[in-house]
């Protein structure tokens, strides 16, 4: 079977010799071997594990995403993010690493955007606020 793995900016994994494939959706685990008929589904945040002709395995995480079965041989996963790896556990680490990394930059990019926030309400509040007695004709 070929396999085919993309995110909107990569083609992640592109593999002609795969000979099994597990996948997780809402309904749980599921397999595909090759013939396999048509299918369409939405992936959960899960690992996709193959397995290739030589018994090599791989495996990717993925952030949700499509999976479509097409003409029992063609087996393609379109998902936001895609990280690879040949070893589960190797690849665990790298995706929580990711996670914490995605974490923080968005912590910093929320307390940025209150720093913002905060200053565009001072301008506004010092543009409202008269300095001067008698802007306002009150002198």
């Amino acid at each position: 079977m070929r396999l085919l793995i993309t995110t909107p900016t990569a083609v992640v994994i592109d593999e002609r010799d795969v000979v099994a494939l597990r996948a997780e959706d809402e309904s749980g685990s599921f397999g595909i071997l090759d013939g396999h008929a048509d299918f369409l589904t939405a992936l959960t945040i899960s690992v996709v594990s193959w397995r290739y002709a030589d018994v090599r395995q791989g495996f990717c995480a993925v952030r949700r995403g499509v999976l479509s079965v097409a003409n029992g041989s063609q087996v393609s996963i379109a998902t936001r993010t895609a990280v690879v790896g040949d070893d589960l556990a190797r690849l665990e680490n790298v995706v929580l690493e990711q996670f914490r990394e995605a974490l923080e930059a968005e912590r910093i990019a929320r307390t940025e955007s209150l720093r913002l926030e905060m200053k565009a309400i001072r301008q506004i509040v010092r543009y409202l606020r008269p300095e001067r007695p008698g802007v306002f004709g009150s002198g």
